[in-house]
């Protein structure tokens, strides 16, 4: 039964991308975890999997439009790429099971993982919840910074930042890399919508590799659950005409809410 819940799942996950174009991908860990109960290094791995291939999908329409600034993709991107093969490659399999035991209350791996994951979570549902309010003087602020030589570093350590959490917790990074791609290099919403699902597309793939050499894959599974993912977001993409996304997304944000609490009270008081 559980194998079949998750595939509906997945399926749901993509259905979400496809209609309001980020965050469903996030919730594909905990699945993984709590529902097939696979260990959290290879829950992470299937993940990133999972995300690159559904977000090349997603991405394949605007690359085919030319909706994407190479430009940005690449200063984004290669830096971004080395931190997430490294963190999969060194750092994950390099973490103790148990990283300290003090009265009985252990910090195991999984912990220490999902309680990065429950902030990103918890990151990702405010930014859906709340209500987007202009604010001028901040626009004119972020736009001055963004003409600055030291927003160049500042791109830089941001890049750094989502191929670490990419590698870590294995999701895509889309709730930083948008407003990166927005506000400091300058890219139309439309084309940081495609950039933003080839950088994440990129990163989770070559994520991905750096996790192959450590872990036995059963591709059989992977193989299908990110068809049914897929098969969601081509759906989604087919009625999101249809369907309004200024509405579907705050509820969708309440959503990961609950699963951002569930995950920390699971991990903290039902170990």
């Amino acid at each position: 039964m559980e194998p079949y819940l998750a595939y509906i799942f997945f399926a749901l996950i993509g259905l979400v991308l496809g209609l309001i174009g980020g965050g469903g991908s996030i919730l594909g860990v905990p699945v993984l975890i709590y529902i097939l109960h696979y260990p959290v290094d290879v829950a992470t791995g299937y993940s990133l999997f999972i995300v690159g291939i559904t977000s090349f999908i997603g991405a394949f329409a605007f690359i085919k439009r030319g909706d994407i600034s190479l430009e940005s993709l690449i200063q984004f991107a290669v830096p971004s790429l080395i931190t997430v093969f490294c963190v999969r490659k060194y750092l994950i399999p390099r973490l103790p099971a148990v990283f300290f035991n003090i009265g009985g209350f252990e910090v195991s791996e999984q912990m220490v993982i999902m309680t990065v994951f429950s902030i990103l979570i918890l990151s990702s549902s405010f930014s859906m919840i709340r209500k987007n309010k202009t604010n001028t003087k901040a626009d004119i602020m972020w736009a001055e910074f963004s003409r600055t030589p030291i927003r160049k570093y500042f791109v830089l350590v941001l890049a750094v930042l989502v191929g670490f959490l990419s590698g870590f917790v294995g999701v895509g990074g889309g709730i930083i890399i948008i407003p990166v791609l927005c506000f400091f290099l300058r890219v139309p919403m439309k084309k940081a919508v495609g950039t933003s699902l080839s950088i994440i597309a990129l990163n989770s793939l070559i994520g991905f590799t750096g996790t192959i050499s450590h872990l036995s894959i059963d591709w059989r599974f992977l193989l299908s659950v990110s068809a049914f993912c897929v098969v969601g977001i081509l759906g989604g993409n087919a009625i999101s005409g249809k369907i309004s996304s200024n509405k579907l997304k705050p509820a969708f944000g309440w959503f990961t809410l609950i699963v951002g609490i569930f995950v920390i009270v699971k991990e903290f008081l039902f170990k």
